[in-house]
């Protein structure tokens, strides 16, 4: 008889299994708490001040009840809110082609002319990097493959790279992300941050990632080139479809009109939350202004674009569900009185260490917690709410808090067999789990590294 294959459980299976546990464990974990202090719209743990009080045990029905506290919370219903508006906005900017058409020009261009062959790598993977860390640029990728997987095998290349071009690049951008607002966005507004702050810095790590990122890919694409041997993927399978085998998106006036209003949109939240103190409210409204504009501009008939923006904001329930269920497990550690005892004891485990030092086991915790909660916003409102008050005990900057939340789930995520994207994407190249993980960790590990030392340094010297 065959034995079916292992299928790795749903996000969803996951936190409910995490909620499940956070009500057994008011039951079993002392009751304690930390005495807080409010200045001006933070709050802070006071170090010293852990005490035990009377236990709260949730009842096992708080499973069922939970929830919909989580849902009604104000904070994470805020979130819960942006998260679904941002999705329909960029949904019917995707609608009017600009994207896809943008994409196809820079590719018939290294087609036409083969001195800009050497471009093409670098300059499509730095705009799917501004894809990561502007918009969280994730799940889309999967609609670039048909593009830029046809355009590697054309250039001479395998698969691989033509995967690691979106995929890898938005996955750069992402982890380094200074303006994405499911994962810096959601983790900032957790941890009482003014959102998107530390930008300047952020924008530095993502760039040196960026460049680790295409240094690796052109490197293998050029010996792929001299030698198709040399591809990891020499020999297996191949549909051998090529660029000219898909249909061109033509980058007409109106495209281009799209684009420049996507721009200065991105602008204009630079200068909103750095100038006017920006929070979720007016960059929602600033994106859902821009799909409007970009609907119009470009031409989409009104039912097409509310039925975009429906599709988009569909594509964000699971993770508006993941955030809503996510809270939920910190309310039941709060109602069971647990949580400020989980936080003494992981306070105490890395007492002694230099600042530096546990950061970096922050960022371990983090990359750990991506393998079971491959959700980037589920992961920050499962994670920050300890972390923050955790980094405050360690005398931790928040901001390094956040840095070395979006570093753990931004890298980790190149690799885990949970992430839905991830399999996806391995999925429609026909590459092999075990290829991929070959050829990624040499890359991975460097960003790591490289990542650690931001960390680090974010910790002792004065950035933020």
């Amino acid at each position: 008889m065959t034995r079916p294959a292992f299928r790795t459980p749903d996000a969803l299976l996951i936190i409910s299994a995490v909620l499940i546990l956070a009500v057994a464990l008011t039951w079993i974990v002392p009751a304690g708490e930390f005495e807080r202090v409010e200045e001006g719209t933070r709050t802070y743990v006071v170090p010293g001040t852990y005490h035990a009080v009377d236990a709260s045990p949730v009842p096992w029905y708080g499973f069922f009840t939970a929830p919909v506290k989580g849902f009604t919370d104000h904070s994470a219903a805020m979130i819960i809110a942006f998260v679904l508006l941002i999705g329909g906005a960029f949904a019917v900017l995707n609608a009017t082609g600009a994207i896809e058409a943008l994409l196809f020009r820079v590719l018939r261009l290294a087609r036409e002319n083969r001195a800009y062959k050497q471009l093409v790598i670098p300059v499509l993977m730095i705009a799917f990097a501004v894809g990561g860390t502007t918009f969280g640029m994730a799940e889309e990728v999967l609609v670039f493959l048909m593009i830029t997987i046809p355009l590697a095998k054309s250039m001479g290349w395998d698969a691989i790279v033509g995967v690691a071009i979106p995929f890898v690049g938005a996955g750069v951008g992402f982890a380094g992300a200074a303006f994405n607002p499911f994962t810096v966005g959601i983790a900032q507004g957790i941890s009482e941050l003014p959102l998107f702050s530390g930008w300047e810095y952020r924008m530095l790590v993502w760039a040196v990632l960026t460049a680790i990122a295409i240094f690796f890919v052109m490197s293998y694409a050029a010996r792929v080139e001299r030698d198709p041997k040399n591809s990891l993927l020499h020999g297996v399978a191949d549909s051998g479809t090529t660029i000219s085998d898909m249909q061109e998106v033509p980058l007409t006036e109106r495209r281009v009109a799209v684009l420049l209003l996507f721009t200065a949109s991105i602008v204009l939240l630079i200068v909103g939350v750095n100038k006017w103190d920006w929070y979720i409210e007016e960059i929602a409204g600033l994106f859902l202004a821009m799909g409007i504009g970009a609907a119009i501009i470009g031409g989409v008939g009104g039912n097409e674009a509310a039925q975009a923006f429906v599709g988009g904001a569909k594509d964000m329930v699971a993770a508006a569900i993941l955030i809503g269920l996510s809270k939920s497990v910190l309310i039941v550690m709060q109602d069971g009185k647990i949580v400020d005892t989980v936080l003494y004891n992981l306070s105490n485990s890395v007492a002694g260490l230099p600042a530096v030092v546990s950061a970096q086991v922050m960022l371990g915790v983090q990359f750990a917690i991506n393998f079971f909660v491959p959700s980037g916003s589920g992961q920050a409102a499962l994670t920050m709410p300890v972390m923050t008050p955790l980094a405050d005990l360690l005398h931790i900057p928040r901001q390094s808090a956040v840095l070395a939340y979006q570093l753990g789930d931004g890298l980790c995520n190149f690799i885990i067999p949970t992430s839905g994207v991830t399999m996806g994407v391995l999925s429609i190249a026909g590459i092999p789990f075990g290829v991929w993980v070959k050829w990624i960790a040499k890359m991975l590990a460097v960003l790591i590294l490289t990542g650690m030392a931001f960390l680090a340094v974010s910790v002792g010297v004065e950035v933020w």
